[in-house]
């Protein structure tokens, strides 16, 4: 694909993976709370900043981040696809924040002027791009000396069976790779070193680099199987295009491959991500 043609498949597999991430916000928020205030913390927030949460899906880590900015800061929650910005909205309105915003922004191209945040924030949207240096350097330069920016991508596949196990899964079966080629996927900044050479590379100074354990709790395979292919974009996208008799050989092998992390109370499944920040 070239670039304009991978951007229009992005756009389409995310907006209609979009009503999955509405339906499950409260969890993505719940799981992703380490995580979140993790970056919180990295990006030095105090009373006044200005904030832009690129990738946003349902905006989880820009409306926490709300309140510790106040009225007198502000948060722009963007995503490239509307249907995200959507529930962003309407998560922010719900919880009375007069102070944030929403916009649709791509961020490998982000419309907005030289210097106009303090604070970027990105949770796990930079390696899903197709050219993440790009995105990079456009978040360091919408930022004001001395702003920070604060990514977080999904650390090796090896090491998050979460997902991995229903990648593998799908590849057993259909004999395709997952994502298929021309697409990126959640583990393209896997290797170790590459978030930060990655921002480095795009100009940022003072980069650091460090791993956030992510486990994933699900309490049997029905809850695991109705959450994580819904919200995995692209494969959400070919289960739905599958006969009901293959989707379901998938999933029983996603089980065989996840048996090892069985408990007494459903699946103990490892995750690790990797926290990256950078200032101008």
């Amino acid at each position: 694909m070239n670039a304009d043609e991978s951007s229009a498949a992005l756009r389409a597999i995310w907006g209609s993976a979009a009503p999955a991430w509405g339906t499950h916000a409260e969890y993505v928020d719940t799981r992703g709370a380490e995580v979140a205030q993790a970056m919180i913390a990295a990006a030095s927030l105090k009373e006044g900043d200005c904030v832009l949460e690129l990738a946003c899906g349902p905006g989880g880590v820009g409306i926490a981040a709300a309140p510790i900015v106040g009225h007198d800061g502000a948060v722009v929650l963007s995503d490239f696809v509307p249907e995200m910005t959507a529930i962003a909205a309407e998560r922010a309105a719900a919880a009375g924040l007069p102070n944030v915003t929403t916009r649709e922004v791509d961020i490998e191209r982000i419309d907005y002027p030289d210097e106009a945040f303090d604070v970027v924030l990105c949770r796990e949207g930079l390696m899903l791009v197709s050219d993440p240096l790009s995105a990079a350097r456009e978040a360091l330069r919408i930022l004001r000396p001395p702003g920070r920016a604060v990514f977080t991508v999904w650390g090796p596949r090896d090491r998050n069976p979460w997902l991995g196990a229903l990648f593998d899964a799908i590849t057993a079966q259909l004999g395709v790779p997952v994502p298929p080629p021309g697409l990126p996927g959640p583990f393209s900044l896997e290797a170790d070193g590459a978030l930060g050479d990655l921002l480095e590379s795009a100009g940022f100074a003072d980069v650091s680099v460090v791993e956030i354990p992510t486990p994933m709790h699900a309490r049997s395979l029905d809850e695991w199987w109705s959450v994580v292919p819904s919200l995995a974009g692209p494969v959400a996208q070919l289960l739905a295009s599958l006969p009901a008799e293959v989707s379901a050989s998938i999933r029983t092998r996603a089980e065989e491959a996840m048996a090892d992390f069985a408990s007494s109370d459903g699946y103990e499944l490892p995750g690790v991500s990797y926290l990256g920040v950078g200032t101008r």
